[in-house]
């Protein structure tokens, strides 16, 4: 007789041939200091987005699969498990707890590596690299012929491994504080309703990085993967104490190539293409560099105009270079959110806020634990903007103004207005910014222990 009992924090997950449906098993509650803690004591897969948090409360809000049957709850613990979890037919709100660590790139005989992906391509990066040397191939136009169409046939073997789509009316959740997901491209694609918490995602790492000597004025290497993607006009998305990060394989240790790094990692949780209603939450952000990226174009040809609505509050940024978040079009609220740069980071700091075409952000209580030689007018950056909010924000405990801090350093082509065209209202309590590295020290990140298992 098989005797159900709940998880503890710290057990590791055992192996399991199949994904079976369980049922939900009672767990304690969340911690009370977050703002997002449920007054109901249900287990952390039965929570929903509280009224007035953020964004993604808006409309009908965002539950996720929080009433699932018990036949659409599931427990998976690899690749496989994962995989049909999320391809389960029907669009019933459905659970799927994480176990462990689910590793990507892995096939029916164990790991996948590059070399794999590659295999009966054609595709050799030695030649690759010989066939568009700039001084060979020249840099006024990407690269074409039998090796970049090889690469397109290695990468495309990869991102059928690799990426994921987490469909509607679902709940997500890491099983444990430890449970993660390792190199995967997660996507929330055309979906609505879903729910992502209490999960490390890391190293979404790209094989096959493509060269463009046309990007930039010294071209850059563009690799293709997102940890967690909010594409294609997907909506009502709330993402909660989870971990994204890079780590072990951060970009600093690859190589260079054309006098430019070889990045192999692109975003952590961007959203784009006409996607709305989103909101971040008690994440933790770590050794990364292209961060949030919030409207992927200056074009208005995606649908963005008037969406892209993002609330980002209570997260902390750890050794994060850029885009935190970098914004087009969209309403976007950034508050109470901590961001420390060591002068020891691997990730090279660029700037914090990106203010992109006829973006609206909202940058209010936020804390900045900088070295010294970070000075406060790099933390925005003009991408064609107009216009930013940023109030009550404190930079290593002193409340500093980042607009006129910006603006005293930018060209007068450059210079940013503050945006008087909207307020939030959308918002659990906003802290004085001195309070805020206390109250998130260690209370962000995977934190819950979510109930059922077997």
């Amino acid at each position: 007789m098989r005797i159900k009992r709940p998880l503890a924090i710290a057990a590791t997950a055992a192996a399991a041939a199949f994904c079976l449906p369980v049922q939900a098993m009672a767990a304690p509650p969340p911690p009370q200091s977050s703002p997002t803690a449920q007054t109901v004591r249900q287990p952390l897969e039965r929570q929903v987005l509280p009224e007035r948090d953020g964004w993604a409360s808006s409309g009908a809000g965002t539950t996720g699969g929080s009433t699932a049957t018990p036949d659409r709850i599931f427990d998976v613990r690899n690749r496989t498990e994962l995989v049909s979890a999320l391809a389960a037919t029907g669009t019933d709100p459905r659970i799927i707890r994480v176990h462990g660590d689910i590793r990507a790139n892995t096939g029916p005989a164990g790991e996948l590596s590059c070399v794999d992906y590659a295999a009966g391509t054609g595709f050799s990066l030695e030649q690759y690299l010989y066939d568009y040397d700039p001084a060979r191939y020249g840099t006024d136009q990407e690269p074409a012929g039998e090796q970049e169409s090889a690469r397109r046939k290695a990468a495309a073997n990869q991102a059928a491994v690799i990426r994921w789509d987490i469909p509607s009316n679902t709940t997500i959740v890491g099983a444990t504080a430890d449970s993660s997901i390792t190199g995967a491209a997660l996507r929330i694609n055309r979906a609505n309703n879903v729910i992502f918490r209490n999960l490390t995602v890391r190293d979404s790492a790209d094989c096959f990085p493509a060269w463009d000597p046309t990007d930039g004025d010294h071209g850059n290497w563009n690799s293709e993967y997102d940890l967690l993607q909010v594409i294609n006009g997907s909506t009502n998305v709330w993402v909660d104490h989870s971990h994204f990060t890079d780590a072990p394989n951060l970009d600093i240790n690859q190589p260079s190539y054309f006098g430019r790094p070889y990045q192999v990692h692109d975003g952590a949780v961007d959203v784009t293409n006409g996607s709305d209603l989103v909101t971040l939450s008690y994440n933790r952000f770590s050794d990364h560099d292209k961060l949030l990226l919030i409207g992927s174009t200056d074009s208005t040809s995606r649908g963005d105009v008037g969406k892209l609505r993002v609330t980002i509050h209570h997260n902390s940024f750890e050794n994060v270079g850029q885009r935190a978040p970098r914004v087009r079009y969209g309403q976007v609220d950034v508050y109470n959110n901590h961001f420390t740069t060591s002068a020891a980071s691997p990730t090279p700091y660029t700037y914090t806020f990106g203010a992109g075409v006829e973006s609206h952000i909202y940058a209010e209580a936020n804390a900045f634990t900088m070295p010294r030689d970070i000075p406060a007018s790099s933390l925005i950056r003009h991408f064609k903007g107009q216009a930013i909010t940023a109030v009550d924000n404190t930079v290593n405990g002193k409340r500093v103004d980042l607009l006129a801090a910006y603006n005293s350093a930018a060209t007068a082509d450059k210079q940013l207005v503050a945006d008087g065209s909207w307020t939030p209202t959308l918002r659990t309590k906003v802290h004085p910014a001195q309070a805020v590295p206390a109250l998130l020290k260690n209370n962000v990140g995977p934190v819950y222990t979510a109930g059922g298992g077997n």
